[in-house]
């Protein structure tokens, strides 16, 4: 378990699992994440295949059930495989295996048809606010009463500091918290723009100048020059995203109607994307968060497919275009080499990619292109990675096994 590479902020399993009663005290936070991350890597080869099916359609099931934006069509495919599981438990296992949670689970979609995606109505909250009640001193005797009290206190001076009233003296000492929500900073329709954006790359093309849901962060480096490599991968980047456009090098052949792209950027290590924040490849503390999943409009220009790295840093170019200044926000990625059809797909079911819930890479990059120039907004979320070997041989093959991780709002 201590292999896989998970960014802080998804939360933490006991580092020791144990059969049976160790199970028992485990939060529904802490399943979501075992069956997300851990648990087709850790069991695949100790299943047998009925059950290799069970657990590869109960994940995708959880992977579409807990986002925070969820589609009707994915609700039918989730809806339709717990029957598949439902079946084949029954088949494998007894009727008497098939238990009244099993039964409420076909009920799941029809209640977020009404109540919208479980997100909203879920236990996780429950078990947070538990976690914080619990952390309150009190005098481990009148413990619901004195937290009655204190709620209710509360609920007060929230009404003092809300109300508009000019007379209630030292009302200045009250000050608003603060929210915790990243995603309370930002406009419902900013983040909607920023969705689509990300969504339909093939139909309106991002340039990177666009409007996004976050800001840069710490470290950054203001005002710098790149290595030459970078930089001349950038004027590839603004050639094949301005193809009406001719850009050239400070002190070259000057011609005509030309764009002179200058060697000035601020460079950052950080992306705060709404409520993420990816990290970048030199910084330790920030390495966990600093792996992607990105899209690509493929060289036909009809299909667009998803792909993984590194990032080694952000930066901020701008350049003078159409009579005016384009401030481009970029990222600088090293992308995994593909595995070859067998071994990416190794963790399907029945030979049909579309099972395939984890995926594995080559632990290798592709040779530096304009491809390692991107704008953000084709940053689709996170993956988690950890070596793994398809068989127990001391000199069997070593790949990276890519588990992908849900956005704090979801993006295909």
């Amino acid at each position: 378990m201590d292999e896989f590479k998970v960014p802080s902020d998804l939360g933490r399993i006991p580092g020791k699992i144990h059969c049976g009663e160790g199970f028992s005290n485990f939060t529904a936070d802490q399943w979501r994440n075992f069956f997300l991350i851990y648990a087709t890597v850790a069991l695949w080869n100790h299943l047998p295949g009925k059950d290799r099916k069970i657990l590869t359609y109960f994940v995708r099931v959880c992977m579409i059930l807990v986002r925070r934006i969820v589609e009707i069509n994915d609700m039918k495919e989730a809806h339709e495989l717990l029957i598949k599981i439902i079946k084949l438990i029954e088949e494998c296992y007894g009727e008497e295996k098939i238990t009244p949670n099993l039964h409420l689970s076909l009920h799941l979609c029809k209640c977020s048809y009404d109540y919208g995606p479980l997100y909203s109505f879920w236990c996780f909250s429950f078990e947070r606010m538990n976690g914080l009640l619990g952390s309150l001193p009190n005098s481990h005797r009148q413990i619901e009463s004195e937290l009655m009290r204190r709620l209710m206190t509360e609920a007060q001076i929230n009404d003092i500091i809300n109300s508009s009233s000019s007379e209630v003296i030292g009302l200045e000492l009250l000050d608003k918290r603060p929210s915790v929500s990243f995603l309370s900073e930002f406009l419902t329709d900013e983040m909607y723009r920023f969705l689509m954006n990300s969504r339909n790359i093939s139909e309106s093309p991002i340039t990177g100048c666009e409007e996004f849901p976050g800001k840069f962060l710490a470290p950054q480096s203001k005002d710098i020059h790149l290595e030459e490599q970078i930089y001349d991968l950038l004027i590839e980047y603004y050639e094949d995203t301005y193809v009406d456009s001719i850009f050239r090098k400070l002190f070259t052949e000057n011609l005509p109607n030309s764009t002179i792209i200058i060697n000035r950027a601020n460079r950052y290590g950080r992306c705060q994307i709404c409520a993420e924040t990816f990290g970048f490849a030199a910084a330790t503390r920030h390495i966990k968060s600093s792996f992607v999943l990105a899209k690509f409009i493929n060289r036909d220009g009809n299909s667009v497919d998803i792909y993984l790295g590194q990032i080694q840093f952000f930066f901020e170019h701008s350049v003078h275009l159409s009579s005016r200044n384009l401030t481009h926000k970029l990222a600088y990625i090293k992308w995994y080499k593909l595995a070859n059809l067998t071994s990416r797909f190794h963790f399907s079911i029945d030979d049909d990619v579309k099972t395939c819930n984890v995926k594995l890479w080559e632990d290798s990059f592709y040779p530096s292109s304009r491809d390692n120039i991107i704008p953000i907004h084709n940053i689709l979320g996170w993956f988690i990675l950890v070596k793994y070997k398809k068989s127990d041989r001391s000199n069997a093959r070593e790949y990276l096994a890519v588990i992908p991780i849900n956005r704090k709002f979801h993006l295909r």
